[in-house]
């Protein structure tokens, strides 16, 4: 099955009318928003203005420059998907396409503006498409993965209280699964090629639909997208972000990080679901005008892979330590990249020999970031900068890293403590807004003055910042952060298990990965061992995401409490890690 079908009724409908909202109303005058105003903004040079849209105010006025020849002729967005299917999108046609579907969203879904929409897709056009869209017409977009089974959507349908859900053939049956269980659902779209009852076809709906659209004004500081994020208890919290949280906040992260020009290509891998894709794949290249190529991969495969930076004219990668891990067992020398200049990575702990090998085999610097859903990068080894292996870098501007102590006091190098950006008076505009209908959650992550990051670290002499561990007990492992409750709850659901504990165990090639130490019922204490884990290891990638389930399991007889009866989850980290 070919799952580009629809691109050339896509081709067939791309209009290049001019758009109709180019100017923002700053200090009573209409005047344009520039890059520099965006980066005098983030470095707190410039008040943050009462309106902001990224469709209207930044890819509207790069449709300009495009006619007026001030840009170059690169697409905006290129997207392949290695069985000689492309699609390469102009700022003009993806702002009339766009508007197209807003006008999907709006007329024949009966969305107004606030209203949420789940946007479930892989990596193919449609997502950016319809997350533009969204922007234009005032609507909440919530990124998810495909690997969400039905018990992951049923739970953020109702959590998130979303309206309408936009989906490809991958997750259309956990969708239908649970549907009826969330009475607030009033639209499906599909992405498929296929019909699906009850749902509407996104690409027929496009060829109707009239280009016309004029873009919701919104405020900078109204509600534009929801992360679900996992955490160590309870269900994955709701990071609700602003437009000008993203859409202007990652604006440093351009310059500083990527060094990004409109002239760049840059490639990003991240899962559509996690903010690294809005980081690397969405707003930061188009706030500088680059554009944003896109490898269709359902499957990383390195030979692939290489051949892609061997074959475009990529200036930029962005990928997880994972992939550069893998990357190097290659020959790397046996390929020549095109293009690529600048390499950035992040999501995890970079390992120094990974970094070294790199180089070594490329030329190239491995730059890495360290950042959160809630907040975008906040530390970097910038292009330029003296990389130390296996430091995470110096605080981005205007970030104010620090790290602190129990009580909330700065600590001096050379300290362990907890990695914290101090806030000024009034909340940061790029930090996310909250975790929507937590406020209990959203209090626990701030310490006086500070707000919590959850991770341990060091500051040295110089002002680099390590990373130690985390201070809870959330795994990290390929990019992906996986709460150890939610693999609990699944394993607790097989009639083996009589109780459980998960932590993160060290990988040489992911990092970290998740390890289940299992207490077993009666009846199963007699099974085989390797089959057991084999069933276990199904059962939660049936019960919840696939990524989540444990790469290892151990059956133990009983696990370490304290006095309370409390799991005491750090022995058994400290163990897998050597710690004890």
């Amino acid at each position: 099955m070919k799952i580009v079908s629809c691109y050339q009724v896509f081709r067939s409908i791309w209009l290049t009318r001019p758009a109709g909202r180019f100017f923002h109303k700053v200090s009573g005058l209409c005047a344009p928003l520039t890059l520099a105003d965006f980066e005098a903004i983030n470095l707190c040079k410039r008040p943050l203005p009462e309106n902001f849209n990224f469709a209207g105010d930044v890819l509207d006025q790069w449709s300009q420059k495009e006619k007026t020849g001030e840009r170059p002729a690169n697409p905006a967005l290129w997207w392949v998907n290695g069985k000689g299917d492309e699609v390469k999108w102009s700022f003009g046609e993806l702002g009339s396409l766009s508007r197209k579907a807003a006008n999907v969203l709006t007329k024949s879904c009966g969305l107004e503006r606030g209203d949420r929409v789940a946007v479930v897709l892989p990596r193919i056009p449609e997502w950016w498409l319809v997350n533009v869209a969204c922007m234009r017409a005032g609507l909440v977009f919530i990124p998810g993965t495909t690997q969400l089974t039905a018990k992951d959507m049923l739970y953020r349908l109702q959590a998130s209280k979303a309206k309408c859900v936009v989906a490809s053939e991958e997750v259309i049956p956990a969708v239908e699964a649970i549907a009826s269980e969330c009475p607030l659902l009033k639209a499906k779209l599909q992405v498929s090629p296929h019909s699906w009852q009850g749902w509407l076809s996104l690409q027929e709906l496009l060829q109707a639909a009239s280009e016309e659209h004029s873009c919701v004004e919104t405020a900078s500081q109204e509600p534009m997208v929801i992360y679900f994020t996992s955490g160590t208890t309870g269900s994955p919290k709701m990071a609700l972000h602003s437009h000008s949280s993203i859409g202007i906040g990652f604006t440093i992260t351009g310059r500083y990080l990527l060094d990004l020009k409109s002239s760049d290509v840059i490639w990003s891998t991240s899962d559509t679901g996690w903010i690294k894709a809005a980081l690397c794949a969405f707003f930061t290249p188009w706030l500088y005008g680059a554009c944003v190529f896109v490898h269709r991969m359902s499957q990383f495969d390195t030979d692939i892979f290489l051949d892609t930076l061997s074959t475009y004219p990529i200036t930029t990668l962005c990928s997880t330590p994972t992939v550069y891990r893998m990357l190097v067992q290659k020959d790397l020398k046996r390929y020549k990249f095109k293009k690529l200049q600048h390499c950035v990575t992040g999501g995890e702990p970079l390992n120094p020999e990974v970094l070294e090998q790199w180089k070594t085999q490329t030329g190239l610097d491995l730059h890495e970031a360290y950042g959160q859903t809630e907040t975008g990068v906040i530390c970097a080894s910038g292009r330029g900068d003296k990389i130390k292996p296996g430091s995470m870098g110096k605080p981005v501007p205007p970030q104010d890293v620090q790290i602190i102590d129990e009580n909330g006091h700065t600590l001096p190098p050379g300290k362990e403590g907890d990695i914290a950006v101090r806030l000024t008076s009034t909340r940061p505009f790029y930090l996310f807004s909250k975790y929507e209908d937590n406020p209990e959650k959203t209090a626990a992550v701030m310490r006086g003055n500070f707000y919590l990051t959850g991770d341990r670290g060091v500051m040295d002499s110089d002002g680099y910042f390590w990373f130690v561990g985390r201070a809870d007990d959330v795994i990290i492992t390929s990019g992906y952060r996986i709460g150890p409750f939610e693999v609990e709850n699944a394993l607790m659901e097989h009639p083996a298990v009589v109780e459980t504990a998960v932590v993160s165990s060290p990988d040489p090639v992911r990092g970290e990965v998740v390890k289940a130490f299992v207490v077993l019922s009666a009846p199963f204490k007699s099974s085989y061992p390797e089959e057991l884990i084999l069933e276990l290891q199904a059962h939660v990638k049936k019960s919840t995401a696939p990524y989540k389930y444990p790469r290892k399991v151990e059956f133990v007889q009983q696990l370490p409490k304290t006095p309370t009866g409390k799991i005491k989850r750090d022995l058994l980290r400290d163990r897998e890690w050597g710690r004890t």
